[in-house]
C-alpha cells in the first residue's frame, strides 16, 4: 500500500505522483489543503516537508527518489523486480 501526502501547489508532489503512475503503482493521495486526517498525520509526526510518501509503513519525507524506488523494489531501469 502506498499513500502520498500532498498539496496542490507542490511540484515535487506532482513529480512523485507522475512517477508512481508511470511505473503502474497504485496509491492513495491525501490532499492536505482539505484532508483533516492527513493534516493530523503530518502534525503528529512533526513533518513540514512535502511530499510524504508512505510505502509499506516506511515514511519518506520529501523528494527522495532513491528511497522511494528502493522501498518499491525498483531497479535502475524503473521496472518492478
Amino acid at each position: 500500500m502506498v499513500r502520498i501526502y500532498t498539496m496542490p501547489t507542490c511540484s515535487y508532489c506532482r513529480s512523485v505522483k507522475e512517477f508512481l503512475r508511470q511505473t503502474g503503482v497504485d496509491y492513495e493521495e491525501f490532499d492536505l489543503s482539505h484532508d483533516k486526517a492527513g493534516q493530523a498525520f503530518m502534525k503528529l509526526r512533526g513533518y513540514t516537508g512535502l511530499p510524504v510518501t508512505v510505502i509499506d509503513g516506511e515514511e519518506i519525507v520529501g523528494y527522495d527518489m532513491p528511497r522511494i524506488k528502493a522501498a518499491l523494489g525498483l531497479d535502475g531501469r524503473d521496472e518492478v523486480k
